[in-house]
């Protein structure tokens, strides 16, 4: 065989591969290796506070523990490790970023509710992050950092608004 077949047969080949892994890509199949890289902020958010579900609850906690969370400490918390500074209450949070629409909510949205002893149907007093598929993920009373579905009983019921801080 002589150089040249041997170099046409080489790039014919790789042309073929890198038309191929196009053709992959553009389908929308991925590797779980692909998959994991291409994780969105607000998934990474959301997979950090589920490592500390059940943590226990506690109104006023500091900000520098993880022993326990009131529900801003918490959301505070997972988001200050993907560069996100947040304020302190949930009030002040439910300022922060942009007004988002409960029906285009996305992982690692922050959602806010009227609810508990101080509520009184406008006033922020909870806030939650968006995990998808109607999920929830905060922390109040027992049991700690849970999830909860947004579109059943007492969540729904208090639901105020939605904001993406990412």
């Amino acid at each position: 065989m002589n150089k040249q077949y041997l170099i046409r047969k080489a790039l014919i080949i790789g042309m073929c591969t890198a038309m191929g892994f196009t053709a992959v890509a553009a389908s929308g199949v991925s590797t779980p290796t692909a998959a994991a890289a291409t994780a969105s902020t607000g998934q990474k958010v959301v997979n950090l506070g589920k490592t500390f579900l059940g943590t226990p609850y506690k109104f006023g906690a500091a900000t520098s523990t993880t022993r326990y969370f009131d529900c801003s400490s918490f959301t505070k918390y997972i988001f200050k490790k993907y560069g996100v500074t947040l304020p302190r209450t949930s009030a002040d949070q439910a300022k922060a970023g942009r007004a988002v629409s409960k029906s285009n909510l996305k992982a690692g949205d922050l959602v806010f509710f009227s609810s508990g002893s101080r509520a009184n149907g406008r006033n922020v007093t909870h806030v939650a992050v968006y995990m998808g598929s109607g999920k929830i993920l905060h922390t109040y009373g027992s049991p700690g950092v849970t999830v909860s579905n947004l579109n059943s009983g007492n969540w729904k019921k208090t639901y105020l608004k939605a904001r993406r801080v990412l």
